[in-house]
């Protein structure tokens, strides 16, 4: 194989109660990405296409996860990597992540597949410290397992996939304006009290059984947030308007995505997806900022070779 072109979802991290460990695939937008193999060892970024970020290989999160990995092998060959970057930085629905598990994820298809998944992760997750400061998962992981997953933890890694509802859709408004995920940390609350952190172990529970089980009812109860999302949606122009319109619409619930500023919400079935989309739009056409909406199922599979 001397070269390969893969589709890269974008994900929705946290889902609400689960901060750093909980996270989906997209099916509807993401990266486009050109692995290619030559001679000269090491990893080149060749072309950016849609957004001005970094050549440097030190300095691109695609460049650093794969370099995370070919020290891992005895590679006697490189890689040139090019970009159809699809997913805007600081969008809050994983931009740095598709870039990282993209890079990882084929090369190591054009090695012959010597690391799990489990191992890609834990590349990727450099691209994520780049980026971020932070080499957390929830992104990364369900961009290289597909569906839901769970970092149960992170010492040592330790992934699970989750299964996924058939009629679950998930809507998405992606202001534009940016939202650092690194200045996002640094307004975090460094502790919980503990009857909020109760009701946030209750929820990612009832979550995760929801999914399992396939109770739509169960999902919507368990999406609150009691810790992060009353600090970070203040970030946020009219999120409080956007998760009241979109709940009184029917979705199952509504919160932010990732570090935001994207707002996310789950329905069932892609009619109700796409009727609180239409809600997420009424509401920021008042605010006057420009925003991409997006409706998709959940991606299953996550990256794919086109």
């Amino acid at each position: 194989m001397e070269q390969l072109k893969i589709f890269t979802p974008a994900t929705i991290a946290n889902i609400s109660c689960g901060f750093d460990v909980l996270g989906l695939a997209l099916d509807t937008v993401g990266d486009e990405m050109l692995i290619k193999k030559v001679a000269k060892k090491g990893v080149t970024i060749t072309k950016i296409i849609g957004q001005d970020l970094p050549l440097d290989t030190h300095k691109n999160v695609a460049g650093v996860a794969a370099l995370a990995l070919l020290a891992e092998t005895d590679c006697e060959f490189g890689f040139e990597i090019e970009i159809n970057k699809q997913i805007k930085p600081g969008s809050g629905i994983g931009s740095s992540a598709a870039s990282s598990a993209g890079a990882v994820w084929a090369i190591n298809e054009m090695l012959g597949k010597p690391f799990s998944n489990l191992e890609l992760v834990r590349f990727a997750m450099e691209g994520e410290r780049l980026a971020t400061g932070v080499p957390h998962a929830d992104n990364v992981a369900p961009a290289l397992f597909g569906g839901f997953t769970l970092v149960r933890s992170y010492q040592p890694l330790d992934i699970v996939k989750i299964n996924t509802p058939s009629q679950l859709f998930a809507s998405v408004i992606h202001p534009q304006i940016e939202v650092k995920t690194s200045d996002a940390r640094e307004i975090l609350k460094t502790s919980v009290p503990l009857k909020e952190a109760i009701k946030q172990w209750g929820n990612v529970g009832g979550l995760i059984s929801g999914l399992y089980t396939e109770d739509y009812d169960l999902i919507g109860r368990s999406l609150e947030d009691f810790i992060i999302e009353p600090i970070r949606s203040i970030l946020i122009p009219a999120f409080d308007a956007v998760k009241q319109n979109c709940i009184n619409t029917g979705a199952l619930g509504c919160g932010i995505s990732g570090s935001g500023p994207s707002i996310f919400a789950l329905s069932k079935g892609e009619e109700t997806a796409i009727k609180v989309g239409e809600a997420m739009k009424a509401v920021y056409d008042k605010v006057g900022i420009p925003y991409d909406i997006h409706i998709s199922k959940i991606n299953k599979q996550g990256i794919k070779k086109i």
